[in-house]
Parts: C-alpha cells; structure tokens; sequence
C-alpha cells in the first residue's frame, strides 16, 4: 500500500469497527435507537478515506475526486417535510415497505382503491426514504438534488379526490410520485442541468411536466444526473455534478458506474426514492443508467416526447424519456407525457399523439437480429435461446458501421444555438449566462467548485468555428451513414428488433432516430447489472413494447438491490 494512504486506511478501518459497534448496539436496544437514528440531520463527513480506496480502483473511471456535492446541504431536501416527519416514525416505514417497496404502479393503485394506502403516505414513505439514506454514510447515493415542497399537499388534494368518488385506473399516473431529471423544468423547485451557473434557475414547468401533472402525478422531485448532460468535461466521471455530487449506484456505490447522464434518474429508481422517473437522452442517457442499474429504460424516437423547458443540447438529437423498474410502467409514464407540442420543431413529424399498448404478444414470427459482435456473451446467447424456443427467428447478422469523426463536433455547434435559445426563452432571471461563451467565463472564476474536473468541451464549443451550413452537412453525413446501416440491416433481413447489450448501440440509434428499449438481463459473478437493448425504426415503439413484453415475462431477471430493501 503507498505510504501516502496507509493514514487513510487506518481511519477507514477504524471508522468501519465503530459502524459495526453502532449497529451491534441497535440491534441489542432494538427498534428504538434504529427509530433515533434514523432521525440524525445530515452531516458532511470526512470522504477522505472513501476518495483514497477509490483512487486505486481497478475501473479507472470509479477514482472519483470527489462524492459530496461542496454546496448541497442535504438537510434542505427535507426541511419542508419537518412537521409531517415528525410524525412518520421507522415502525410506519418498515410496516409500509411491503405495499411500496419494488411495487409497480398498478400494484400501488390497488392498495390505495382497498384502503391499505393513500398518496400522502406513499409520498411521506418516499420523503422518509430518501432522508434515511442520503444521511447515511455508508448507504448514500446522491440521487436527488431537490424535493418539491408541494408534493405533500398535491398528494392530500389528490386523495380528496378520490374520497368524493374519482375514479382511477390501475394503470394511471394519478397520485404516483416522479422524480424529473434535473434538466427537466419544474415550478418551485430550480431546474440545474446539475451546474452552478444554473442554481438560481426556477423556471416553468416543461411540456412533459404540465403533461403530468395533468395526468394525476405528483412530481416528487428533481434527479441528479451527469452535469449539463455529460457533455462538460472530458475527464469527469459519469454522474457527477457540482450541484448533486457524485451519483452512485447502488448495486455497488464504489463498485460500478450509475452510467449517465440520467444517473440520478436511474439510481434513485433502483433505489425506491420514487415509483418511477423520467430521463433524457441524446446518446445512451437513458439506455446507459438503466442497464446500470437494472431498470427498464425508454428512448424514444426523438418527437414522440417534447423538449420545450428541457435544458438542451442537440435539438436534433435530445429526447425525453421514461426510466422506471417494468415495462408495464415505462409504458404508463411514456402514456402521461404524451402530447403535441407546437413549440417542438420535432413534433411536426407525427401527426398523431403516439400512445403506447401494454399487451402480451407471442413471438412466433418476430424477427430478431442477432449481433454476431455478442457471439462470446453468455447472458447474450442465453437469451436468444430462451427467445428460439419460445419460437422467435433468431436471424444472424454482422454490423457494418463504422463511427465517424465530427459527433462531438455537431452536438457543440448544436448545444451553443440550442443552450443560448433556452436561456433566452426560459432561463429565470437570477442566471447571470447566456450562452456558452458567459458559462465558460463563469466557471473560470472558480474553477475548483464549479468545475473540479476541468470543462474542456465547453471550452471546444467557444472555440468552434463551423458555419451553419458546415453543420448541416455534417449532421446530414453522420445520420445518413447511421440510418444506411441500420436501414440496410432491418430491410435486408426483414428484422423486427435489433438486440443489443446495454449502452452498445446507443450512438448509431441516436443518429438514426431508431427508438431503443433496455430491459434488465442479468448480473455479472460481481453483481453488475447487465441490459438486453432492443432497437427498432423511427415510431416503432409500440414494437419494442409488444417483444420486450415478453422478454421481461421470460427471463424476470431483476433482482432490487440488496442493500437497498
């Protein structure tokens, strides 16, 4: 061990005997202390000892420089909930947990229809569920940046409602918490994109967000997620945000990546801080946290979701979308963000709101493309068995696609118009940027906290010098040469759905507008969480819906995470 750590490692050890000791004394005194505990207000610990045992992680992307956000108190998260906090004690928690924890939607709302719950206990579950952990330094995961300090009060309006007789499907959004991605606009609480220089940005509510909240939800809050959508730095690990600090997964917080930049979307839904969430994607930031941590990730086709009063970055890439722990739910979130958006300049493409069906389908006769690149994964073979003998096509295919150079290049051009017209359009007054030349200038006068890791693409995209019609023809080359490949791929073979491994694919279905699917796979010996991904044509999402169905009925392959039950 280098002598420079050996200090650390000794006050980690020490630290470790003494959690032992409380814990070893909890259980002895019983349900009281754990009740006290479980009441102790956040402190910022030393994570001196954590930083030195993940520098010589094996995985360098895991040798974070820093865990805790250097401005979120997390006491703030909660403060509004004090009274209400009060009353809620550990024995209501651990008696709640077998009617919310993991549950999907429809199982929720038939315990409120029974009387076994309502929406300001499940929402006071949630509140206490995330204070208990992010106050806990051996269990925290950085997954929210703000809680709504309405959502205690939408929930009472909403089960007034129910009580004068209104009626509410099993597969509604109505009364079920959401946690936004924090790009994502909503009032009262400040929409970050997780940078400083957006801190102060409370803004109105995003198309999707009004489309929920005429839906019934109670959004809960705000996600952390990669800052500015991990297109900032070069070198920053996936998750981090100067708002939120580092996002950590929480089948393994210093073993595995969360993926990003939804990571605050996919951890703190992995880890039951809300019933479902809602992500964003321009190139596997959905697919990426939700087959990191195990969980059911959408991406649309980019104008089956609006954008409006989303932080952007490439108006020609970005969409909105679900990350929940079913299928069945992902469809019911997609279901309750639907709707035209005149102001999305993407939307013109449809001419109808694009709502999805759960249903089962039988696979005889669907079409699978098998990806000769996954010949040596075993979870990857295993499921195309399992696929065969429940009469699927399995049909063999080689990819041709070569990535070509200028993608950074066409998200910064895009991501300087695209950043400048919402700050203009929906930035709150008390933002001091307008564009990325003022981020830029705003970040260097402290460098250290409002980019520890650097900001080198916000430095190329002030530097880039590509003309408008530059970038056209580099967006017109790179998406020809993605929707050549796949279009060759599903014309020539006459595919349904192209299967993929997590995040693999995520680029070239990006560029293509094909929508994607990830549904949770399996686990690696260590535990990582493994994601089959399905890919098929522009609004052919109903299709991946119909097969990825019946995947999820095969393999039922998620498992919560064990130090999170």
């Amino acid at each position: 061990m280098p002598s420079k750590y050996y200090g650390l490692w000794i006050f980690a050890v020490i630290r470790s005997l003494q959690n032992i000791l409380i814990v070893i004394l909890a259980l002895n005194a019983g349900s009281t202390i754990v009740a006290a505990e479980s009441n102790i207000p956040w402190e910022r610990y030393d994570e001196s000892a954590d930083l030195a045992s993940l520098a010589v992680h094996e995985n360098q992307s895991m040798r974070y420089q820093l865990l805790l956000s250097k401005v979120l108190d997390k006491n703030t998260l909660w403060e509004p909930f004090a009274d209400e906090l009060k009353t809620f004690s550990q024995e209501d928690y651990e008696s709640l947990k077998p009617l919310i924890l993991d549950k999907p939607i429809n199982e929720i709302q038939s315990a409120v229809t029974e009387g076994r719950l309502n929406y300001e206990t499940l929402v006071s579950f949630y509140i206490y569920r995330i204070r208990e952990i992010e106050t806990d330094n051996s269990r925290y995961i950085n997954a929210v940046i703000s809680l709504n300090p309405n959502a205690l009060n939408r929930a009472r309006m909403l089960d007034e409602l129910r009580r004068q007789g209104r009626d509410v499907a099993p597969d509604s959004i109505f009364g079920i918490p959401v946690l936004l991605k924090d790009n994502v606009g909503a009032m009262g609480m400040a929409t970050t994109a997780g940078a400083l220089a957006l801190q102060h940005n409370v803004t109105v509510n995003a198309f999707i967000t009004d489309r929920l909240i005429e839906n019934g939800a109670i959004i809960l809050g705000k996600a952390n997620l990669s800052e500015w959508a991990y297109f900032f730095c070069e070198d920053c690990p996936s998750g981090y945000s100067a708002m939120g600090g580092q996002t950590l997964n929480p089948y393994g917080r210093f073993e595995f990546g969360t993926g990003g930049s939804s990571s605050g979307s996919g951890a703190g839904t992995a880890a039951n801080f809300a019933t479902v969430a809602v992500g964003s994607e321009t190139s596997g930031s959905i697919l990426s946290p939700a087959s990191a941590n195990s969980l059911v990730g959408l991406k649309p086709t980019t104008g089956s979701l609006s954008r409006s009063g989303v932080v952007p970055i490439s108006a020609t890439l970005d969409t909105t979308g679900p990350i929940t722990r079913t299928i069945a739910d992902a469809v019911i979130l997609f279901n309750a963000m639907v709707g035209f958006d005149e102001n999305d300049m993407a939307m013109p493409l449809i001419s109808a709101d694009l709502y999805l069906l759960y249903r089962t389908v039988e696979l005889n006769g669907k079409r699978l493309g098998a990806l000769e690149s996954f010949s040596d994964n075993s979870f990857y073979q295993e499921v195309l068995e399992t696929l065969a003998e429940n009469e699927a096509s399995i049909v063999d295919i080689t990819m041709n696609y070569e990535r070509r150079e200028g993608f950074s290049e066409l998200l910064g051009r895009e991501m300087v118009r695209d950043l400048a017209l919402y700050l203009e359009t929906y930035s709150a007054e008390e933002v001091g940027i307008n564009s990325i030349a003022s981020l830029r200038e705003f970040n260097e006068i402290d460098l250290g906290l409002r980019a520890p890791y650097g900001q080198e693409i916000v430095e190329m995209m002030d530097e880039l010098t590509l003309a408008p019609e530059q970038t056209e023809a580099l967006r017109d080359q790179l998406q020809s040469n993605a929707r050549g490949a796949l279009e060759y791929l599903f014309t020539e073979f006459d595919l349904d759905v192209l299967l993929s491994i997590n995040n693999r694919h995520a680029n070239i279905a990006a560029l293509a507008n094909y929508p994607a699917l990830t549904i949770p796979l399996g686990y690696e010996a260590g535990g990582r969480p493994v994601g089959l991904t399905l890919i098929a044509p522009s609004f052919q999402e109903q299709a991946l819906i119909d097969i990825g169905v019946k995947i999820e009925e095969l393999t039922q392959a998620r498992k919560a995470p064990a130090s999170y039950q």
